[in-house]
C-alpha cells in the first residue's frame, strides 16, 4: 500500500494521485502533496477545513468585540482572509465593524 496522506476534509483513507495533486474519491477535494510537506502551520476551520488567504468564511457564533457594545453575529460572512500568527489567527475586514482578529475555530469556510 502506498504512503499517501489521509484526506484533509474527510479524512479518508483511499487517496491517489493525479498528477501532481491528491484527490480523494469519496468528497472531491484535491490538494497538493507539497502543501502537505511544508513547515507551515495548518489553520483549519471549526469543520476541520484547512483555510488559506483569500477563502471566505462564515461566523459560527456570536462573537463580543471587546472594548465596545458590537456583536458580530452568527452567520456573518468575511471575505478575503488573510492568516497571521498567533492565538488570532484570521485577519479580517466586516463590514460594519472594521478590520479585526478572529480564532479560526470559531469561522466556518463557505
Amino acid at each position: 500500500m502506498s504512503n499517501l496522506p489521509k484526506c484533509p476534509k474527510c479524512n479518508s483513507e483511499y487517496t491517489y494521485e493525479d498528477g501532481s495533486l491528491l484527490v480523494c474519491p469519496e468528497c472531491a477535494y484535491e490538494w497538493t502533496l507539497t502543501a502537505e510537506k511544508s513547515d507551515e502551520a495548518v489553520v483549519l476551520d471549526a469543520n476541520g477545513n484547512v483555510l488559506q488567504d483569500g477563502d471566505s468564511v462564515s461566523v459560527i457564533k456570536d462573537l463580543k468585540v471587546k472594548g465596545t457594545s458590537l456583536v458580530v453575529k452568527i452567520g456573518t460572512k468575511v471575505k478575503n482572509i488573510r492568516l497571521v500568527e498567533g492565538d488570532h489567527n484570521i485577519d479580517c475586514k466586516i463590514d460594519g465593524i472594521g478590520a479585526m482578529k478572529l480564532k479560526s475555530e470559531f469561522v466556518k469556510k463557505i
